[in-house]
């Protein structure tokens, strides 16, 4: 009967999260549509997430928070959850010299993938990829039709959650569902807002300030309806429930992996995280040379080695330009292998006169680094025992 209640409820929210919703931004005279053209498998939107929660079989959904703008943020479960015998926060078990007294992770647990989907809602190319790996969990294939099988199969060997898009408010107010072919400036624009005298924010001036309030002509998707940027949240005061639920997974779940999914102009990278121990970051490194070799393998884009580099330590001297974010936050509270991946949008500019990446590219670009995961997780998990 309960979980009869909980499924009720789970089909009354998002029956109900269209009507809650936060208003679109309307695109300003000059800009370009949104695209007509895009493929069928280009699931970008809300409502393609909606409809994928929907015919899950295999995995559990649950709403784990309910965003300012009233839209559900929802986190798919696949396997078991493990006991890990936990008796203390993962900061004390630190402390105290070992990290088991949190969790307890040998041979007999499975490891634990967190792939979490974009905090900025203009970043909807990673969208595309957790629906479409979610349809790959429950049938095996893409949207293209695609076979996966042996990505199936490795999700199969471990307990993986997975939240489609962290920033459901951001996502609302996009009124772009594909940035491919679309100049740069565009998705600046639209992602990371503008002032009222319609200049633009961008990059890092979109940071300078929290919460986007006030001098705002255009709320930016890169933020929640209180302006708010998750990825640099109040992390030892969470301001946003949407915050707070991504952190309680990684505290309860005590994630073996964990990637936060972001997107630029370029070719796809992993970025790694600040403020973490120096052998994380060289397994971070390690996987990032990985990585590159699939894609460059699969005739993706990729960064070539030599322009990967080391992972560099925190600031040294004055001032601070480092921050401790939302991917930091994520392993001082579970000791998680967290980074940052940046998709390609597949936007032109003075750079990129045309598109390096197709809508299909795209989601082989996601699908392979989800793959390229499990796999190292497989391979080389860290045992606490």
């Amino acid at each position: 009967m309960k979980k009869i209640r909980l499924s009720i409820c789970l089909i009354l929210m998002i029956i109900t999260s269209f009507e809650n919703s936060s208003s679109q931004v309307a695109i300003e005279a000059g800009d370009p549509p949104n695209p007509t053209d895009i493929p069928g498998f280009y699931k970008s939107k809300l409502s393609d997430i909606q409809e994928e929660i929907m015919n899950i079989k295999t995995g559990k959904a649950k709403v784990i928070a309910i965003s300012p703008g009233g839209l559900p943020v929802y986190a798919v479960y696949y396997g078991t959850k493990d006991d890990f015998h936990s008796q203390a926060n993962y900061n004390s078990a630190v402390a105290a010299r070992n990290p088991v007294y949190y969790a307890r992770k040998d041979s007999t647990t499975k490891p634990v993938v967190f792939y979490l989907g974009p905090v900025h809602g203009q970043e909807v190319e990673n969208i595309v990829g957790m629906v479409n790996l979610i349809h790959v969990a429950e049938t095996g294939k893409d949207y293209r039709g695609k076979e996966w099988a042996s990505l199936k199969s490795k999700m199969e060997k471990c307990r993986v959650i997975i939240v489609p898009c962290a920033n459901p408010d951001g996502r609302e107010r996009c009124p772009y569902d594909s940035f491919v072919g679309l100049p740069t400036k565009i998705m600046t624009k639209y992602g990371q807002g503008t002032r009222k005298d319609g200049s633009f924010y961008a990059w890092p001036g979109a940071k300078a300030v929290h919460p986007m309030v006030g001098n705002v002509k255009i709320l930016g998707a890169y933020f929640n309806d209180d302006g708010i940027n998750p990825m640099h949240d109040d992390f030892f005061s969470p301001i946003a429930d949407e915050t707070k639920a991504i952190l309680d997974i990684a505290r309860s779940e005590v994630p073996d992996m964990t990637v936060s999914l972001h997107s630029h102009e370029n070719k796809p990278r992993i970025l790694p995280a600040n403020y973490v121990p120096w052998f994380l970051k060289e397994r971070v490194q390690d996987l990032t040379r990985r990585l590159n070799d699939r894609y460059e393998k699969s005739g993706l884009p990729y960064i070539p080695q030599e322009y990967i580099g080391d992972p560099g330590i925190e600031d040294e001297k004055f001032p601070p330009l480092t921050s401790f974010n939302l991917i930091s936050a994520l392993h001082h509270i579970s000791g998680t292998m967290a980074f940052t991946f940046e998709c390609s949008h597949g936007t032109t500019s003075e750079r990129f006169p045309e598109p390096f990446v197709s809508h299909s590219d795209i989601v082989d670009i996601q699908l392979n680094l989800y793959e390229e995961m499990l796999d190292y997780i497989l391979e080389k998990r860290l045992y606490w025992e």
